[in-house]
């Protein structure tokens, strides 16, 4: 969030993730000052998250071309002038389909939202990383395997995958997806999945296969931290560290569940 955006910078992280929906929404005098403040700061926004607002519908009856199009151009524009090059697309209220509407029929609606978007991600040299959801927070796309199946329809190489941990978790998924997308893998989202909480020590979850998993396909891109802190400015720093470890093949084995 726009609020986090000192705490984000004194504890030491390297990036932070804004929303972009957030930054969409601005006026322009405010997002001009948003802008300058971030380079004073030196902070960079590689990515963004919370892409498309619950009343911009991606799929169902009331789905509006002409919305979804303006609204995207000007988050598209917006972001990647703050050196953005990477949205992460949850939004897991705007893709839920509502009861009674077909699930194939949505699930092309998406395919034919994300064939239109790639194109336009890339013409600002951003990329797409659609989000696999748990079912508590969209009806549609929630796995790595459904989220292949989007990418794989879609067929843009501006149309990939974030994997983020806590939804991997909730829906039970294996984490040898991750070798199986290793082609797709784009982004990383990380959270304790015990309470959707920062991350602070190896033997609290177990956290190994997820990491191997990563380490396997030589995932070398941004990890963010998506959860809430107790404290943001003593469990940042050994959340940064927890992560650091974990891509450098930790000799500790994780607990077993």
């Amino acid at each position: 969030m726009l609020s986090e955006i000192d705490a984000v910078k004194s504890a030491g992280f390297d990036y932070i993730e804004l929303r972009t929906s957030e930054i969409t929404a601005l006026p322009d005098p405010d997002y001009q000052k948003l802008a300058e403040r971030l380079k004073r700061m030196a902070l960079p926004v590689p990515v963004t998250y919370l892409f498309i607002p619950p009343d911009i519908k991606l799929t169902g009856p009331s789905v509006d071309p002409a919305r979804q199009k303006e609204y995207v151009q000007k988050a598209l524009d917006r972001v990647s002038r703050l050196g953005a090059t990477t949205i992460v697309l949850g939004s897991g209220p705007a893709r839920t389909y509502p009861e009674g509407f077909s699930k194939d029929a949505a699930f092309q609606q998406l395919v034919d939202f994300c064939k239109w978007l790639g194109p336009q991600a890339r013409q600002r040299g951003i990329t797409i990383a659609i989000e696999p959801l748990r079912k508590q927070e969209s009806n549609i796309i929630n796995s790595l395997a459904e989220g292949l199946q989007l990418i794989k329809a879609a067929g843009d190489p501006n149309i990939q995958l974030n994997v983020d941990f806590y939804h991997l978790e909730m829906e039970k998924e294996d984490p040898a997806i991750i070798v199986q997308a290793r082609d797709f893998v784009h982004h990383v989202h990380m959270a304790n999945p015990q309470g959707r909480v920062f991350p602070l020590k190896w033997d609290e979850y177990n956290y190994g296969p997820f990491f191997a998993a990563l380490r396997e396909i030589g995932f070398d891109k941004e990890i963010s931290v998506e959860a809430r802190a107790e404290d943001f400015q003593k469990e940042a720093p050994q959340a940064i560290a927890l992560l650091r470890q974990a891509m450098l093949a930790p000799a500790v084995k994780s607990p077993k569940r």
